[in-house]
């Protein structure tokens, strides 16, 4: 019994320094790239106009390996981040489950992730299909800008 106590108490601190590493992981992801929370792509359109942005579609799949690398090694990256919070309204389409299907649709979306940047009209600017690195994601998000003449 005294061996069970003393291996628990052993373990307890190694238990709660994992929890907090954990905790931390989350806060780091959240200072990347933000997406806006909504249900219709209008709403992310209506917000870019106040703003005076355009709109950073991201379609993904629940199951896509490459759409999980840009979420963990691509949006957190500060670069990547500031340029997007200050020049994109950022949207996030799960284009499989609920809305999605009928925003993919409009967009003849046929692979993931495909990113789109698209004007307050909703007209696309810019795309691309699959994964995409830092530099080739900063190319083409400048190249949205230049195209919509902002």
């Amino acid at each position: 019994m005294k061996k069970i106590i003393i291996t628990i108490l052993l373990l307890t601190p190694f238990l709660f320094s994992q929890c907090s590493k954990k905790t931390n992981t989350t806060t780091a992801l959240k200072k990347g790239v933000k997406f806006v929370k909504y249900e219709t792509l209008s709403e992310a359109i209506d917000q870019a106009e106040k703003e005076g942005k355009l709109v950073f579609i991201d379609f993904y799949a629940d199951w896509c390996a490459p759409c999980k690398m840009m979420a963990k090694d691509v949006y957190p990256d500060k670069e990547i981040a500031t340029f997007f919070n200050a020049n994109f309204v950022n949207f996030k389409v799960d284009g499989e489950k609920g809305y999605g299907p009928n925003i993919a649709a409009l967009y003849d979306v046929k692979a993931y992730p495909t990113l789109v940047w698209v004007d307050t009209k909703g007209r696309v600017l810019e795309r691309t299909e699959g994964g995409t690195y830092h530099t080739e994601l900063m190319e083409l998000a400048q190249r949205a800008l230049s195209n919509s003449g902002q």
